[in-house]
């Protein structure tokens, strides 16, 4: 007692004398805080228990001097004990105090003794204040210690310690990081019974937890609860919104939410504004993502490096790689060093378009560098090389994680099983699949899923469901089964809610925790996602009935069907012709308040048009068309009595004159009306919304060209069909070969368009077809017979690539001939997939020709055509031979002779390597030279059939060869004509 009257006398005798501290007022302030805080120190260090002789002190102690004393204090325990005294008023609370307490017990042996002084103050009867176990709660929390926090923070009530706000943002804080979504908010709904206030932190913690779980309706919901509070939001609750809106594709509700932050007088700051752009540029809007950047600069932000990444992803994305290289030279102009994550939104772009030497480099250039590729980086270039189907490829990269200390994760083997699976080496995949848990790496859901969607397409359904279980059950079966009986059973995640709020209520907070944590390390719950595949899957196998038993299943688990659950069933309805209960399955969706897709309109209406009910289908897309934006109601009134009144052509332009002027022309459903009108037999309004997608510049499809085509040659409407063939040449179009023969044997089998037949072949091979693969032998049967043309020698003959070249180029000599001139046969392409040099047989082909009654217009223009690709010397002939390069060897023949001494050294080459031949064959010897022993008397033959149309050799000079080398079975043209 006497340190405390010491304290009592000396503090008023510097309180009572006020002119002295006017004057001195910064120096004795000094020395009475320093006094105080000896005092405390003094007091803390001798009394106990120390409350009731800190009481005294209360006048002359503040902030400054709290934390004066916690610095100083080295004793855990008995610095506790002053930190929870002094928290009970509230002008002795900090930051700075409240950040070293949790230091302290952060130390050795901190959390034992902060226990022990907490049993003490509860056998003393002296009240605890909710800041004791807020530090407490958040010391555990910054040593990972998650459990232990959660344990801390149920154990409250057992020292009758009420929760305040800011102890139940720390929890709530903690458990979002843990993702245990379902406890935090069971945590809240407690904080609400307790009568605890929220404030503006608990909903921004509790909304970001929402958007994260992928529940942005509910982080909706809890937003408008906040205003309806009265808690203003402040910029990061706008932020946290607008993330979670991009993250659910919402952006333009997320734009507009920008609109209402500026409105309400909340400014955004560059985070808001990146969410935003990344927003845009996830759903491959990169035009307004850019539009953006001016109202960056407007509002003075400068695009850092997490803007550029943003930018240069969403690039890559949209398929605008040059643009993406740019952005990234810009950025590296503006010295922004590049991070982890942008070289692996660069890998990630490269191996995009299959540049993996590109992507490799930039991981070298990483490591050079100093920055250390992450699992997620490696597993970019292993995703990259599986889609090029490099398996080993990906596979030696799985090893080099290891070796790195970059043990790989669940993703990285579900990549693995993405692309083996899509090899159709599921068994392989399910080996990888099995490998994993003794490797000490569990699989996840999308792992799961990526397997079950592999067994799916492979057609072993039984496998895939069989899996389905095995994710219910989990790695830790008793947990299962004791969930799964009793009266508190959990069959789907409405019932373990419903166990989670009943254990919180019984403050059995560590339980829940417990409780969730297993389920998430030893089970991973199916999702809607795991139950799409699996229905896509029975109903591709045309198994409906399971495929509504799965259906029925999913919702009585607690899970809520999307558009993709509900299309999927629509479209194996509809593949199985069951239209009605499509339809019904449409409007149980519509009355879920479930948005259909356009999918899903497109599916529909495809049925409807199979039958025939090309109205009705008009009619479901104009009700889809009604809900979008920009579209005006009267507009689409108008657009619907066109329909009725049978006015398709009408009706067509005021939809596609609607689409383009809000920018979304979509040419599937012109399509499918278009193809639904030919299979009902009218033609006629399918060539009218066909003229229509050609006067407004937009591509028919090929399959709306098929039908048409089918449906003109079948009524004899040939004039058009060949209109519409030309028109897909023009747009690059390859359509099957049915259709190409029907066309062409329509042609031939008129008597007034036969002609157009030979000419459609020319145009087809022109265009790159592969005439011998795509002419069935009934059109070619045609197309040789002596009616399909006058000049029968020169009709394609289709017979190997060779063929198709030769008919290429003497169809344009032919044609040339008729326009008085036979100059560039040989300056276009040939047809895709021809060789680019003639062959031996081509040549002879032509020479053939030359010796026939054709030859007066055939002989020279091969002579000149050729000759203008070389300039040709005896050296360089000499020298392509030596090479053995037969082909170039041929051409060089080919040149036009312009001087009697070329042509005599030109005979004298073909003299001696056919003496030359003569003495291999006479001596047994075959050539040394080649692989092909067939050369020299291939090249011979050649020769002395180009010497022959040059005029250099008689003809009976080349028939005398022909019979002396026996080489008439390798070029029977030739031998033939001779």
């Amino acid at each position: 007692m006497k340190v405390s009257t010491l304290i009592l006398r000396t503090i008023p005798e510097f309180s009572s004398r006020p002119r002295f501290f006017s004057l001195y007022s910064s120096t004795f302030s000094s020395n009475i805080k320093i006094e105080v805080a000896n005092q405390v120190q003094i007091i803390l260090d001798t009394v106990n228990p120390i409350e009731e002789t800190l009481e005294d002190l209360v006048p002359f102690i503040s902030t400054h001097i709290v934390t004066s004393v916690l610095q100083e204090q080295q004793n855990v325990q008995l610095g506790y004990r002053f930190f929870i005294w002094a928290m009970r008023r509230k002008h002795f609370r900090s930051w700075v105090s409240h950040n070293l307490m949790i230091d302290m017990l952060c130390g050795a042996n901190g959390f034992e003794l902060a226990w022990k002084v907490l049993e003490e103050l509860r056998t003393c009867g002296i009240p605890i204040v909710s800041q004791a176990f807020t530090v407490l709660i958040t010391a555990y929390a910054k040593l990972g210690m998650a459990e232990k926090a959660v344990e801390s923070f149920g154990r409250m009530k057992e020292f009758d310690c009420r929760s305040n706000t800011f102890t139940y943002n720390t929890i709530l804080h903690i458990l979002v990081e843990k993702e245990v979504y379902l406890l935090a908010l069971a945590v809240y709904n407690q904080m609400l019974k307790a009568d605890c206030r929220p404030n503006r932190a608990t909903f921004s913690i509790l909304i970001d937890g929402l958007c994260k779980a992928g529940k942005t309706q509910d982080a909706l919901q809890m937003f408008d609860e906040m205003a309806q509070g009265g808690i203003s939001p402040n910029t990061m609750t706008y932020t946290i919104v607008i993330s979670g809106l991009c993250q659910a594709k919402r952006i333009d509700d997320a734009h507009r939410l920008l609109h209402t932050m500026k409105y309400n007088s909340c400014d955004p700051d560059l985070i808001t504004y990146t969410a935003l752009l990344n927003g845009f540029c996830k759903l491959g809007r990169i035009d307004e993502a850019l539009e953006l950047l001016p109202l960056f600069r407007k509002e003075g932000f400068v695009l850092g490096l997490n803007g550029y990444s943003c930018l240069i992803d969403g690039l890559f994305r949209a398929g605008r790689y040059s643009e993406a290289n740019e952005w990234y030279t810009k950025m590296s102009e503006e010295n922004l060093v590049p991070d982890c994550i942008m070289y692996t939104i660069m890998i990630k772009g490269f191996s995009g378009v299959g540049k993996l030497g590109e992507a490799m480099k930039l991981l070298n250039e990483m490591t050079e560098r100093g920055i250390v590729p992450d699992t997620f980086c490696y597993n970019t270039l292993i995703r990259g090389f599986c889609e090029v189907s490099l398996l080993d490829k990906a596979k030696s990269l799985h090893l080099e994680i290891s070796k790195h200390d970059c043990f790989p994760d669940a993703a990285t083997y579900t990549i693995l099983i993405c692309g083996l699976c899509r090899e159709g080496l599921v068994g392989e995949a399910q080996q990888i699949f099995n490998e994993m848990e003794k490797l000490g790496c569990f699989p996840t859901i999308m792992t799961f899923n990526a397997l079950i969607d592999g067994l799916c397409k492979a057609g072993e359904l039984e496998e895939a469901h069989l899996l389905l279980y095995k994710m219910e059950i989990g790695r830790n079966p008793s947990l299962f089964l004791r969930l799964s009986q009793g009266t508190d059973r959990v069959l789907d995640s409405a019932s373990l809610q419903t166990l989670v709020e009943r254990l919180c209520e019984s403050g059995l907070y560590l339980k829940a925790y417990k409780l969730l944590m297993q389920l998430a390390d030893s089970m991973v719950l199916p999702d809607v996602i795991t139950y799409n595949i699996l229905i896509n899957g029975f109903c591709k196998a045309q198994n409906i009935n399971g495929a509504f038993k799965l259906f029925k299943e999913l919702q009585l688990k607690g899970y809520v069907p999307d558009a993709v659950t509900y299309g999927t069933l629509i479209d194996g309805l509809q593949r199985v012709n069951r239209e009605e209960d499509a339809f019904v399955v449409f409007d149980q969706m519509v009355r879920n308040q479930c948005a259909p897709s356009v999918a899903v309109y497109k599916t529909l209406m495809t049925s409807l048009c199979r039958n025939g009910k090309v109205l009705l289908a008009f009619s479901l897309w104009l009700k889809y068309v009604r809900d979008l934006p920009g579209r005006e109601d009267g507009a689409v009134k108008v657009v619907e009595k066109l329909f009725e009144k049978g006015k398709v052509e009408e009706a067509v332009r005021g939809l596609l004159e609607m689409d383009i002027k809000c920018k979304a022309v979509d040419p599937s459903p012109y399509t499918i009306w278009l193809i639904g009108l030919c299979q009902a037999g009218r033609l006629d309004e399918a060539l009218k919304i066909f003229c229509a997608l050609e006067e407004y510049k937009i591509d028919v499809t090929p399959p709306s060209c098929v039908v048409l085509i089918f449906g003109l040659c079948q009524e004899g409407n040939l004039d058009m069909a060949i209109d519409i063939f030309l028109y897909t040449l023009k747009r690059g179009f390859a359509l099957m070969p049915p259709v190409c023969n029907q066309l062409i044997r329509s042609l031939l089998h008129s008597q007034e368009k036969k002609n157009h037949a030979i000419d459609i072949v020319d145009r087809m091979s022109d265009a790159g077809y592969n005439m011998d693969v795509y002419l069935s032998q009934t059109t070619k049967a045609l197309l040789r017979s002596p009616s399909a043309t006058a000049e029968p020698r020169i009709t394609t003959v289709f017979r190997c690539q060779e063929d198709v070249l030769f008919s290429h180029v003497v169809e344009r000599i032919r044609r040339g001939r008729h326009n008085g001139s036979g100059q560039g046969a040989f300056a276009a392409e040939p047809p895709c997939g021809v060789p680019t040099i003639l062959t031996p047989w081509v040549f002879n082909k032509f020479i053939s020709l030359s010796l026939c009654n054709y030859h007066r217009w055939v002989a020279p223009v091969v002579r000149v055509e050729l000759g203008k690709k070389l300039v040709q010397t005896l050296p360089l002939l000499s020298y392509a031979y030596s090479l053995r390069d037969f082909d170039l060897t041929i051409w060089l023949y080919f040149r036009p002779i312009k001087s009697l001494k070329q042509k005599i050294q030109i005979h004298s080459f073909v003299e001696n390597q056919f003496l030359a031949f003569q003495s291999c064959k006479m001596t047994g010897r075959q050539s040394s030279k080649g692989p092909n022993s067939k050369a020299p008397e291939i090249l011979s033959v050649a020769a002395a059939c180009a010497i022959a149309a040059t005029f250099v050799c008689p003809l009976d000079v080349i028939k005398t060869r022909l019979q002396v080398m026996d080489c008439t079975n390798c070029l029977a043209p030739v031998a033939k004509v001779l």
